[in-house]
Parts: structure tokens; sequence; C-alpha cells
């Protein structure tokens, strides 16, 4: 009789076995080069947009216009060209791409739930045009706000008096289009993706970093913790209570902080 070459059922099974073993350990590999890949795609939005505001600020004697996000992009979408715009279409360096789904809408406007938007864009609207965005500008610096924000007192100084600006954040990933880092409303998030309205950056988007634009047109990722380092305003401490140099202990983080590094 002539013998037949065939797999048995033990051989298939192995085979399968290999093939599923061998997706368990791709599979976590890939999707951190995915994530990898998003996370250098939303730094290359930052740098055009530090390219956009250089271009602003030089024309509008480096003063930043109040809800800075609101008007450009507003301008921008309603095919107004300033210098800074001429030329450009943002409509594709709105979001960063680990973020471009809007955040969940709630049916009763008196839910107080707080939703999980680390991977959510906000949504607004300038006159009749609605956009979305996933990044947030420091408020401190629109209309010339440096100091620790006081609604009742502007200052008018330029941003580009200011010194150490390689470490004054202007844009971030962030869940709305403006945050403050003033006294009493920049404590660390108690849960993950669960930020307050004033600070909406301490998001982990990018394996324990946002990506942010700074002063001098530098962007670069910024550890969670090292957010509390960063010179918000002129009156920021940055050795606070929340830095390794006030003295903050690992316990004093809320539990989904405590494996990212210190500053």
């Amino acid at each position: 009789m002539r013998k037949r070459n065939a797999f048995t059922l033990i051989e298939l099974l192995v085979v399968i076995s290999v093939i599923a073993l061998l997706m368990a350990i791709l599979l976590p590999t890939l999707q951190r080069v995915r994530s990898q890949a998003k996370s250098v795609a939303c730094q290359a939005n930052l740098r055009q947009w530090g390219t956009i505001l250089a271009l602003y600020l030089e024309d509008n004697h480096g003063r930043f216009p109040h809800t800075m996000g609101r008007w450009l992009i507003g301008q921008s979408l309603r095919g107004k060209r300033s210098r800074a715009l001429r030329g450009r279409d943002i409509k594709d360096i709105l979001c960063c791409p680990m973020a471009v789904r809007p955040q969940e809408e709630r049916e009763d406007p008196n839910d107080l739930r707080l939703y999980d938007n680390t991977f959510r864009a906000w949504e607004g609207t300038y006159h009749d045009v609605t956009f979305r965005s996933s990044y947030g500008f420091n408020q401190h610096l629109l209309d010339g706000q440096v100091g620790n924000y006081d609604p009742n007192h502007v200052t008018a100084t330029p941003v580009f008096s200011l010194r150490g600006r390689a470490n004054i954040p202007v844009l971030l990933d962030s869940t709305r289009p403006e945050g403050l880092a003033h006294d009493g409303f920049w404590w660390p998030p108690r849960s993950q993706g669960r930020t307050i309205m004033v600070w909406p950056f301490c998001i982990n988007r990018h394996n324990g970093h946002v990506n942010g634009l700074f002063l001098d047109w530098s962007v670069r990722k910024i550890g969670l913790k090292e957010l509390w380092t960063l010179k918000w305003h002129d009156e920021f401490d940055t050795t606070g209570p929340w830095t390794k140099a006030g003295g903050v202990q690992p316990e004093d983080w809320p539990q989904w902080m405590r494996r990212f590094k210190d500053y």
C-alpha cells in the first residue's frame, strides 16, 4: 500500500499553538510600535503649531489673544488668513492621533459623573463653526497672564520678555482648550483620566507622558509627574510639594501614578 503524507491531529494542534503563541508575543510589540508612531505624529503636529504661533507673536508684539485656541482655529476654519495661517490648513493638526474621537456626551446636563477622556478630543464652537481638538493652551500666557491667574488683574507682559522659555509650556495634550496651574487647582487627579476642569493636562496619553510645545518652540515628551516642575507662570514654584525637591513621597501620589518616573 502507498503511504500518504498528511498532518496528524496532534501535529495540527501543535502548529496552531505555536501560531497563537507567536501572536501573543508579537501583538503587544506591534501595539507599542503603533503607539510610538502616533506619539511621533503628535509631536510633528505640535512643531507645526510652534511655527504658526511664532509667526502670530511676531505680528502681535509677543502677545497671545484671550482664548487663543478658539480664536486661531476659528480664524482658519472660517477661511481667514493672517500671516501665521497663510497657506496652512490646520484641520489635520487639531488632534493628537491618540485622541480623535469626541468626548462622551451626557444625556442629563446634571450628570456629574467623571468620564475618562484620556483618549478623547474636546469640541468647541467659534461663532457658527464647530471644531474638535485634543490640545490645550497654558492659559497663563493668554492675554499676558504670566502671573498666578487673577481675572481682575491681567498684565500685558510680552511673552518674549520671559526668561527660561525652554521650561514654559505653551500647548500640550489636553482634555480641554485651556488649563491653569495656580494655587489650589494643580493637585494630581485621583483617578486615571479624571482630570479636573482647570487642570486638564495630567493624562496618560503616551505611556506615562504627554507631548508639549514650549515657548522656545521646542517639542518633547513630558513625564506626568514632571508637569509640576514646569514654569507655568512667573510665580509658579517648580520645587513645590509635588516634586522630589519639595519632599513628595511615592505614596503621596494617586495609585495610578506611582509607577511613573519621579521628578
